[in-house]
């Protein structure tokens, strides 16, 4: 069986989404994608559908629709109680009504509601966001439209609550009731040299002689039970660049939406004498999920590896490349954990041999997803000299409490760096993307053998970097522009690894055209500095793309600050929801509400709830840890 969104009602019958249709257009290391989801409601009564489905958790939400006959709503962004009260408001009086949300637990799953759709009636809902494209070890930009939402185990004892759970549908490999049609228009400064995917594409179609622009699809029929994930390869990456993008015109100076924002791509070149002497130095803790989900299939189709089997190759692979001198331990976790050795020992080619041999005998059979122990523990323990701690994750990230570990993980940055993986389709991309950003590390996503290596080297290769140090920012702009940095300070640098910053730009020169900005570092005690050089005049027509990121990496700040102030810091969500609502990108507090009043007549008959997404559930509102 196969976890996938959405699928069958609680009484096994099949939903009513017929089609989902999606619209990607890629500008360099940013994507807009816009998807239309078609129901039918084919019941003799009114119904309501509860769709749960998982989205990139960089991506920021920005516009929600609904088309009801030729009448189409434009959801707006509320307060999310407010938007609930009116949602549930609109079906009590008989009338169609569509609520868009996120999450309690984690921000890469959204719940939407289908509320109120008379028998017989079609109803086209469309959705849009914007998401950075993560850079892989061999340079291509990946992105991924994920169709597996994994169950997310919810520990006992864990403060997220049941609310705003992201139930999960399970339905039999082959038989997902809709089909997925998927286009996508390229547009990049430097020449595209190729597209791949996972799945079948159609022939990649140039549409300038530069090779700067092109268009691809996903062939026909296909069936959307598994992750898409389209790599974009462009020549020369590896070049900084910034985009400066108009303001909304109808927005007020002043504003995050009535100022121009600039988004820099920036690739820190270390000195090579540093990058020479790389240290083999280090504790290196490799951290493993062994619950009961690691003996899920790592995708459909046959012959795919468990994902237990993919995470005792990635470790093996690694441990074999450790460098000599250097302590490690593995720790085992599912509803408890497990060390290798009582504390990190020294690697020799004797523990080496040991250590080898117990993964090999590895299996996924320890329980639940509860991570948050293990790591208390790894926390507690003291570090141990001139022996800088590296944390490697291996987990599909099927976790309940996702914002509580994000807040341990960011508390304990200072001493320890994380470098995460999450293993198979589904795998939570809040989990290991926030725990990689949050540690000071990176996260991979290893979805199939064809790519694992060189995703678990480049890891070792930046863990065994120097940790950079006392990082700045400094911004060279005009005397009558001023730069209000929109990404939260950066706490970490890796040769070659792109870094992304957003920044509001208000007032306007008289004279210089020109901006710069310069980072500089210490890097091995040697300090060093790199800048980058930007017009100011901004770019047209970029469909504000840039300001929606920049409005989400702000948020997600923000979020993070209410979290460990606890709510007592005054005036934090209130700013989050100011924010929320200004820029139309979601958040925690807010949510998209679309009401169609349509004749004023309440809809006769009782109205049928559909909970489109639904699996086992335990009798304390957790989900079960296990295969499906």
């Amino acid at each position: 069986m196969v976890n996938c969104c959405g699928l069958v009602t609680v009484k096994n019958e099949q939903v009513p989404l017929k089609s989902i249709a999606v619209e990607v257009s890629v500008q360099g290391h940013v994507a807009t994608v816009s998807s239309t989801l078609q129901y039918e409601n084919q019941e003799q009564s009114p119904l309501e559908a509860i769709f749960v489905f998982p989205l990139p958790g960089e991506a920021a939400v920005c516009r929600f629709s609904a088309k009801i006959g030729q009448t189409e709503v434009v959801a707006e962004v509320q307060e999310k109680q407010k938007a609930q009260e009116q949602y549930d408001d609109a079906l009590s009086s008989g009338q169609q009504a569509f609520l868009l949300e996120e999450s309690d637990e984690s921000p890469d799953v959204f719940k939407l509601s289908v509320g109120s759709l008379p028998p017989g009636e079609k109803a086209s809902v469309s959705l849009d966001y914007v998401t950075e494209l993560a850079v892989q070890a061999d340079d291509g930009l990946r992105l991924c439209l994920p169709a597996v939402l994994n169950p997310r185990y919810q520990p006992q004892g864990s403060d997220s609550g049941s609310g705003g759970s992201a139930q999960v549908s399970s339905v039999p490999a082959g038989s997902v009731p809709y089909s997925l049609s998927l286009s996508a228009h390229v547009s990049s400064p430097h020449p595209i040299s190729r597209v791949e995917s996972n799945c079948p594409l159609d022939p990649l179609n140039y549409l300038n002689t530069e090779k700067t622009q092109a268009t691809v699809s996903l062939a026909a029929g296909h069936q959307f039970d598994r992750d898409v994930e389209l790599l974009l390869y462009y020549q020369d990456t590896h070049q900084p660049t910034a985009i400066v993008e108009a303001a909304q015109a109808s927005a007020k100076p002043g504003s995050l939406m009535g100022d121009p924002v600039v988004m820099l791509s920036l690739y820190p070149e270390f000195p090579k004498d540093v990058m020479s002497s790389m240290t083999s130095h280090g504790e290196f803790l490799f951290v493993v999920d062994r619950s009961g989900s690691m003996e899920c299939p790592m995708h459909l189709g046959s012959g795919s590896q468990d994902r237990i089997g993919s995470a005792r190759d990635t470790l093996l692979l690694l441990l074999k490349s450790l460098p000599m001198g250097c302590y490690f331990n593995i720790i085992g976790f599912g509803s408890s954990y497990e060390s290798f050795f009582s504390k990190s020992v020294e690697y020799s080619q004797k523990t080496l041999d040991e250590a080898l041999q117990k993964v090999k005998e590895m299996r996924a059979d320890m329980g639940g997803t509860e991570i948050l122990q293990p790591l208390k523990h790894i926390y507690s323990q003291p570090c141990l000299p001139d022996q800088p701690r590296q944390l490697f994750l291996f987990t599909d990230g099927e976790v309940g409490n996702t914002k509580e570990v994000l807040d341990l993980v960011k508390t304990n940055a200072g001493s320890h760096r994380c470098f995460s993986f999450g293993i198979g389709e589904g795998a939570s991309t809040a989990l290991i993307s926030g725990v990689a950003q949050q540690a000071t590390g990176h996260a991979q996503f290893i979805t199939g053998q064809d790519r694992m290596q060189p995703k678990a080297m480049q890891s070792l290769r930046f863990a065994l970097q120097p940790a950079v140090v006392d990082i700045s920012v400094k911004w060279n702009v005009p005397k009558e522009v001023s730069v209000t940095p929109l990404s939260p300070p950066i706490r970490v640098l890796f040769q070659g690894q792109r870094a992304l910053l957003y920044a509001q730009l208000t007032g306007e020169s008289s004279g210089d055209t020109e901006g710069s900005v310069t980072v500089k570092y210490s890097l091995a005690k040697q300090p060093v500095e790199n800048q980058l050089s930007f017009i100011l005049k901004p770019a047209e027509d970029t469909g504000m793309t840039v300001h929606r990121l920049g409005a989400r990496t702000l948020i997600q700040s923000l979020e993070v600050e209410e979290r460990e102030q606890d709510g007592e810091k005054e005036g934090v969500k209130e700013k989050v929801i100011e924010l929320s609502i200004q820029s139309g990108v979601s958040s925690a507090f807010t949510a998209f509400i679309a009401v169609h009043k349509g004749d004023g007549e309440a809809l006769q008959g009782q109205l049928l709830r559909r909970q489109v997404a639904h699996t086992d559930v335990e009798s304390k509102g957790m989900f079960t840890d296990r295969c499906l």
